[in-house]
């Protein structure tokens, strides 16, 4: 009884520490939800490892009617475990949760297989997870991570992230987290979205080089087309006939003047 009553003393305290509105010690003990619902399972959990099974379901379904959260009393829940507002969460019966863990309303901490063993999620210590997230599987979000509101996380996620969307798009911090809690929902990275702004900065880029490219193949084949006809001039000038240039004639037509073959020009060729 004395340890309950410290951990009951620790989960105020969390409240305090993170829930601005929280004013006075009586008001978090009959107006928190959440509170009450962990301080059920408790007891639920304590009749669980006893093999009171019966019991044990039939409390943890009164506390879910009183609380509007709903958790297995089989999971195994650590210290300081808040649950903000509460309405909605639901907490599978192999789910492991880690100490100075923040839940909001609307989580799932559900399974993914019909399987008897362990197929609920594992918390590690100072997770933050956000309103509407599902956490679903036997998988692990590492210490001090972050889950934005509404993800849907299937896959493991390492210490120190973020994760955002649905499939859950992980953002491995650069800097660690901050000792407090992390409860900065509105700083969220745009995984998606960055993606997409570099997609169209590099289609424009790509289209800038492409632009470019034509222009200087354009420059390039009049230069070689210039050239074909300074030859041809000079052929014509010096009286040495040449072939014909065949992609000049079949692509281009010139009224170029000719010389006679007594070495003068018709005037009619020139504007004189």
């Amino acid at each position: 009884m004395t340890r309950f009553f410290s951990m009951m003393r620790d989960d105020i305290r969390s409240v305090f520490e993170r829930d601005p509105a929280a004013r006075s010690t009586i008001e978090i003990l009959f107006s928190y939800p959440g509170l009450h619902a962990i301080w059920g399972h408790r007891i639920a959990h304590w009749m669980w490892k006893r093999r009171l099974r019966f019991p044990a379901r039939v409390f943890s379904h009164l506390m879910r009617w009183l609380t509007g959260i709903e958790i297995h009393p089989g999971a195994v829940i650590g210290q300081r475990f808040f649950i903000d507002h509460g309405m909605g969460v639901v907490i599978g019966e192999t789910s492991e949760v880690g100490n100075c863990v923040t839940l909001y309303h609307g989580v799932t901490l559900g399974g993914t297989s019909l399987a008897k063993g362990k197929r609920h999620p594992t918390l590690e210590d100072n997770v933050v997870v956000g309103a509407g997230a599902k956490v679903l599987g036997d998988i692990r979000i590492g210490s001090g991570s972050r889950i934005g509101a509404n993800a849907v996380v299937v896959k493991s996620v390492p210490p120190n992230s973020v994760v955002v969307g649905v499939p859950g798009q992980v953002v491995v911090r650069e800097k660690p987290r901050p000792s407090a809690p992390d409860l900065n929902h509105n700083i969220m990275p745009d995984t998606i979205g960055s993606t997409l702004s570099a997609l169209v900065e590099r289609v424009e880029e790509l289209e800038s080089q492409l632009h470019t490219m034509e222009n200087l193949s354009a420059i390039v084949e009049r230069g070689k087309r210039l050239e074909k006809l300074e030859n041809r001039l000079g052929s014509l000038v010096n009286g040495k006939e040449s072939q014909p240039d065949l992609e000049l004639a079949e692509n281009h037509t010139y009224n170029l003047p000719r010389r006679g073959a007594n070495g003068t020009w018709k005037g009619e060729d020139f504007s004189i």
